[in-house]
């Protein structure tokens, strides 16, 4: 059986878990705290290397507060994580917060999505996405099960 490398969203502890453990009972050995919450989390420069560093696949939404297509397809971002998490995670990075995490990946226009597995970025796209569109490309990049 394979050991699969995540973080928790709370505490930001690398933890080790069974592949087939990958669910809601699933809880972060330091703190205690569920590992997926089934809800995408806030990424921050102070713990975002250590998000996109899972073994499991990372969609970060790169996005803006003053950005209507941002703000149009939060929604969707939410009802996909709901869906597709804990076999891919999601992140929410606010480009204005986080400026310099922005710069790094040469995001110029919002929203953009990028897939991270390891760390490595796995596809970027730039602009909304109807739900069935955006869970198809989720899946088709990680090959995560239906």
């Amino acid at each position: 059986m394979s050991l699969v490398t995540t973080y928790c969203s709370h505490c930001f502890t690398r933890n080790r878990l069974p592949g087939d453990k990958l669910d809601a009972s699933a809880k972060c050995g330091r703190c205690h705290q569920p590992l997926f919450s089934y809800s995408p989390v806030s990424g921050r420069m102070a713990h975002f290397d250590a998000l996109i560093h899972s073994d499991i696949p990372v969609v970060v939404d790169f996005w803006a507060s003053w950005c209507g297509p941002c703000l149009q397809f939060a929604p969707v971002f939410q009802e996909i994580a709901q869906e597709l998490e804990p076999r891919i995670r999601f992140v929410k990075l606010d480009t204005e917060q986080e400026a310099a995490i922005a710069s790094r990946y040469a995001i110029r226009s919002i929203p953009t999505l990028m897939i991270f597995r390891g760390g490595q970025i796995l596809a970027q796209r730039s602009g909304s996405l109807p739900k069935s569109l955006f869970k198809e490309w989720l899946l088709s990049v990680t090959a995560a099960p239906k």
